[in-house]
């Protein structure tokens, strides 16, 4: 409502992601309510920027039951589409990647060339990632292969060399702490979220951090099993997060590591509030009449004294 009071501001990115939230907290919804909330959001999805729209399409794509009409509007796979792999599927998989084929780019990767993530977008996907479940993080991963947000730049490939080698080493050693310095150094990320990362028990994190680097798959084997050996010494979450890092593709590594360092920014900025330029003019004091002998004005004879001799 303060929005929309104040001229040249549109609300509408802005009601489009409220809306959303709060159709979300719910578990369940009755038909009216999700024929509400068809109709309002199929106004807004084509009027707003692509950043709240992907945004809005992230935090749908994890919520089991999104209206059918909406999901098809955002092109939004749901769970029940997702097919879990079978163990015995997973052996069968050759060890050798798969050959990239040349295609050309799709038109979310081309408005993605100018469309930069914003630091609330990016805390709030940040936030979303962390706080799901194996499977809704999956999915996660799968909607933004698509999403026409901007990817990270990609590391120097002389750096991540470097730091490849130096994460393989202290992931043999068990080596936590400079496992995790050397992830921040080498992907420009803060210390808390190079530990969150590094931390993470179910995986997806590390993942997305070694694929932005472009490490190869059995080195990442290999940290996974070494870097923890309570958590390496699980076979399926092993191979679980080797057979998602053979299907995690670069570019949604890469707007995961945009997306960390976006939120960062807005942790900071959060911490500071900007000076307007009336802000002395509202913190000043009402002057209050003083009770009391007036002022003497300069030059004025001083009042004579009757009554006293002292």
């Amino acid at each position: 409502m303060a929005l929309s009071h104040r001229e040249g501001v549109d609300i509408r990115p802005t009601l489009l992601r409220v809306l959303t939230d709060l159709y979300v907290q719910s578990a369940s919804h009755t038909r009216e309510e999700e024929q509400q909330f068809v109709e309002l959001t199929s106004r807004l999805i084509d009027e707003v920027d692509d950043a709240t729209r992907a945004v809005v399409r992230a935090r749908l794509s994890i919520y089991p039951h999104t209206p059918p009409a909406i999901a098809m509007r955002l092109a939004l796979r749901t769970s029940a589409e997702q097919r879990v792999p079978q163990a015995a599927k997973i052996e069968a998989v050759s060890s050798e990647p798969p050959a990239r084929l040349s295609r050309p780019p799709t038109d979310a990767e081309q408005r993605a060339a100018s469309l930069q993530m914003q630091p609330e977008d990016a805390a709030q996907l940040n936030e979303m990632f962390f706080a799901a479940s194996t499977r809704e993080r999956t999915l996660i991963l799968h909607n933004l292969a698509e999403a026409p947000l901007r990817p990270a730049a990609r590391i120097y490939a002389p750096r991540a060399a470097r730091a490849i080698e130096t994460l393989h080493m202290a992931a043999y050693a068990s080596d936590a702490e400079n496992f995790t310095r050397e992830l921040g150094d080498a992907l420009i990320l803060s210390t808390n979220t190079a530990e969150r990362v590094v931390a993470d028990s179910s995986g997806e994190p590390l993942a997305c951090a070694m694929k932005a680097l472009d490490m190869p798959g059995p080195v990442f084997e290999q940290v996974l099993m070494f870097l923890d050996p309570e958590l390496g010494a699980s076979v399926d979450r092993v191979y679980r997060l080797s057979r998602l890092y053979d299907r995690l593709g670069e570019r949604t590594a890469l707007i995961m590591l945009a997306a960390w360092r976006g939120a960062t920014v807005a942790t900071a900025r959060a911490k500071y509030r900007s000076a307007l330029y009336d802000d002395e003019r509202h913190r000043a004091r009402a002057a209050t009449p003083q009770s009391g002998r007036p002022a003497v004005q300069p030059g004025a004879a001083l009042p004579t004294r009757t009554g006293t001799d002292r």
